[in-house]
């Protein structure tokens, strides 16, 4: 699967299971409200439910939860939870347009040029 097809599955998948709201949507008075195809969600609450899969990723992992055969899926696992980080990555890149894909690979080429640590102490 190519990350396009990831962002796209993801999307729709999120559109069908109704994780997107009807137009009109109440998302409080100073919210960005992204529209597509007459459905609308908040950016902000995008982005948050991403960083939350990423801390349940973390939970998982500082309670020892990890898939032992690799291609054995187990839900609520470290694997699990990165999973649920990208489909959510996924959704909101399809959503508003963006070709993920170009955008990794013209940043894994900046970062090549930069110095060891980004010049940073850690």
């Amino acid at each position: 699967m190519t990350i396009k097809q990831l962002c796209k599955i993801s999307h729709k998948t999120a559109v069908e299971k109704g994780f997107w709201g009807e137009v009109g949507r109440n998302c409080g008075t100073n919210s960005a409200i992204y529209k597509n195809n007459g459905l609308t969600r908040n950016l902000s609450e995008l982005l948050m439910l991403i960083v939350s899969e990423l801390g349940e990723a973390c939970e998982a992992l500082r309670k020892g939860n990890r898939q032992v055969l690799k291609k054995q899926w187990k839900k609520d696992t470290f694997e699990d939870e990165l999973a649920d980080a990208m489909i959510r990555i996924g959704d909101l890149a399809d959503s508003e347009g963006i070709d993920l894909e170009w955008q990794i690979k013209k940043k894994l080429e900046y970062n090549k040029s930069r110095p060891y640590k980004h010049g940073k102490k850690f």
